[in-house]
């Protein structure tokens, strides 16, 4: 897919897409209100996660820096704060996987691990909490162990993981992701849904609800039984839960494209998205009854794709592109530092998308990010961040190129699982 043959696609639709509270929201809310009240971490509690047996650490709402050797814990910590929106966090890891080496049974019995964190969502305050519990289930002939995530806000149990995006929001940015452009699309799809979460809080629900239903067509088929109806009942299913994802995406990127061509940054490059998938792309002329009658034909035909390893159009497949708008440029032909920038510009769209329409600031997990920027290019994400008044968790090995946050952030070192405060940085 070239930038000529998705600019009518995106552009020209992206004013169509916008709901009223999108195209109102100048009014309702606007980032220089929204920075007048801080949002973000007060306070972080670990239990038996990855290298830490317990850890509490007290936060100002500001940039938080935090120094140390390759290996001595700081990923954790952001990987922790991450775990406080919905989803497998910034590592995407199994959750047994991350609990401490040789735990203790500190914890509850069955319990895993645990994060805990007082949050500020502009004046008030909320305890969110999670933790991972083993659980067993009596299957005919077994007995099937699993991993339970559990959520709590204010000491109450939340339905879903979504409800936390009610009170606190995480963007990242890892070293994991410098490829993301590279490669097949997997990551990419999971790099824009998350997105999709932060301003559609069942968008998530739907896209596990997808993926269960998908595995469970697969295996019917696969295990050779005929059960006609059975599948027709799954693939109407999947056919209107794809169509609700495919048009929640198109609607995450006609915001962005719309609002960095009215907000274009003066320091980072332009950037135009795309969705190149079936579906997405058949909902930019049809109604979505019919683009769901389509889905669910193309599921009927394509069983007999599962035994000969050909793929399944939908939205399981669709790829998230990127453009350099100036060089005019698809990311995957952008130079490794180019492509950083590029992921760069997205976040910064994506965090003032939402705090005009969610009304508070996200919480940014930069790790290692500012090490590979040019000094003008890392100062001026450093003065974006400042000027947002965001709270960004920032990890480094070198202090020093954090000067010009001297008097503004929060300097922790952290030296084997051991952080602690550092005075004025």
């Amino acid at each position: 897919m070239s930038l000529k043959d998705v600019k009518g696609a995106v552009f020209e639709v992206a004013p169509l897409l916008m709901s009223k509270k999108e195209s109102a929201m100048g009014s309702a809310f606007k980032i220089s209100e929204v920075i007048k009240e801080k949002s973000g971490m007060k306070r972080l509690t670990l239990t038996d996660f990855r290298n830490y047996e317990s850890l509490r650490l007290e936060f100002d709402i500001c940039p938080i820096v935090m120094t140390g050797k390759n290996g001595s814990g700081k990923t954790n910590i952001l990987e922790a704060v991450s775990f406080l929106s919905p989803g497998r966090g910034l590592r995407g890891a199994k959750m047994a996987d991350i609990r401490r080496l040789n735990a203790s049974q500190g914890l509850a019995r069955g319990v895993l691990w645990a994060v805990s964190a007082n949050v500020q969502k502009n004046d008030e305050d909320y305890v969110l909490s999670t933790a991972v519990q083993k659980s067993e289930k009596e299957g005919q002939n077994d007995v099937h162990s699993f991993e339970r995530r559990t959520v709590l806000i204010d000491g109450q149990k939340a339905t879903t993981q979504a409800e936390l995006g009610k009170y606190f929001s995480a963007i990242w940015l890892t070293p994991q992701m410098d490829r993301i452009f590279l490669g097949g699309p997997q990551p990419r799809r999971s790099f824009l849904d998350r997105m999709v979460y932060a301003f559609d809080l069942e968008h998530a629900k739907r896209t596990a609800t997808f993926e269960h239903l998908y595995k469970e067509w697969y295996r019917i088929i696969k295990s050779g039984r005929s059960d006609n109806l059975w599948l027709l009942g799954l693939e109407e299913q999947m056919a209107a839960v794809g169509v609700s994802i495919a048009a929640a995406r198109r609607e995450l990127v006609a915001r962005l494209n719309t609002f960095t061509k009215n907000e274009p940054d003066d320091v980072f490059p332009d950037v135009m998205l795309a969705l190149d998938g079936k579906i997405e792309q058949m909902l930019d002329e049809n109604a979505a009854i019919d683009v769901e009658d389509f889905y669910k034909q193309n599921l009927y035909e394509s069983r007999k794709n599962v035994f000969s390893g050909d793929g399944v159009e939908g939205v399981n497949k669709t790829d998230f592109k990127v453009f350099d708008k100036k060089k005019q440029m698809p990311a995957e032909l952008c130079s490794t530092g180019e492509q950083k920038l590029l992921l760069i510009s997205i976040i910064l769209a994506q965090t003032k998308c939402q705090m005009l329409d969610k009304g508070f600031a996200p919480v940014l997990l930069l790790d290692e990010v500012t090490a590979h920027l040019d000094s003008i290019k890392r100062n001026a994400l450093l003065e974006k961040i400042k000027e947002l008044r965001l709270q960004a968790f920032i990890t480094a090995t070198d202090e020093q190129i954090f000067k010009t946050l001297k008097n503004e952030a929060q300097f922790f070192e952290v030296k084997s699982g051991v952080v602690s405060e550092k005075s004025g940085g």
